[in-house]
């Protein structure tokens, strides 16, 4: 007998193991994230961009004090806080996490909102005002690791509630309780 999708993805030690395999997926991803953004301060500095592809990838180190696309530069201090505000949202959510897949996205996110926090709350210029290091160009854009893993954790997650698989267990209805349900 073929069981529902919600089925296959849980079972009943999972969710236990799954809320530490995404913590220590956003911490490894941290960790990557600062190293390789370590690595662009050092060598990337006053450099003119190395050609990886062509103009199409390259490497640039850039100081970004605003989001996505240098938008809100002068609002730095709001983007500490919603960085902030994402970081406990998602580990308070992800303490359900039933699905593999749906750990492996909040890992993706948590990583990226909480190394984007580090540098807000602990670059130049000043606390809670620091700007992203960002040193990946590809094309229009110029981001960097945790950038990457924000955009295929959310990418995950959309695919994940497109596919209606839920992030946590669904409450069991018993047979007779489905019945007087109807």
């Amino acid at each position: 007998m073929d069981q529902p999708a919600e089925e296959r993805t849980t079972s009943p030690g999972r969710p236990a193991r799954l809320y530490p395999m995404l913590l220590v997926l956003a911490a490894a991803l941290v960790a990557v994230d600062q190293l390789t953004k370590w690595w662009a301060e050092t060598e990337l500095a006053g450099r003119a961009p190395i050609d990886v592809a062509g103009e199409l990838l390259r490497l640039r180190l850039t100081y970004n004090p605003g989001a996505a696309f240098s938008i809100g530069t002068e609002y730095t201090w709001v983007l500490t806080v919603f960085a902030a505000v994402a970081v406990v949202a998602i580990v308070f959510f992800a303490r359900s996490v039933a699905s593999r897949a749906w750990a492996v996205g909040l890992g993706l996110m948590l990583g990226g909102a909480f190394t984007h926090l580090l540098d807000r709350l602990f670059r130049e210029p000043g606390f809670a005002r620091g700007h992203v290091v960002d040193f990946i160009d590809y094309g229009p854009f110029v981001g960097n690791v945790a950038d990457i893993a924000l955009v295929a954790g959310v990418a995950l997650i959309f695919l994940l509630n497109l596919r209606d698989i839920p992030m946590s267990r669904r409450p069991q209805v018993a047979p007779d309780q489905a019945e007087t349900a109807s």
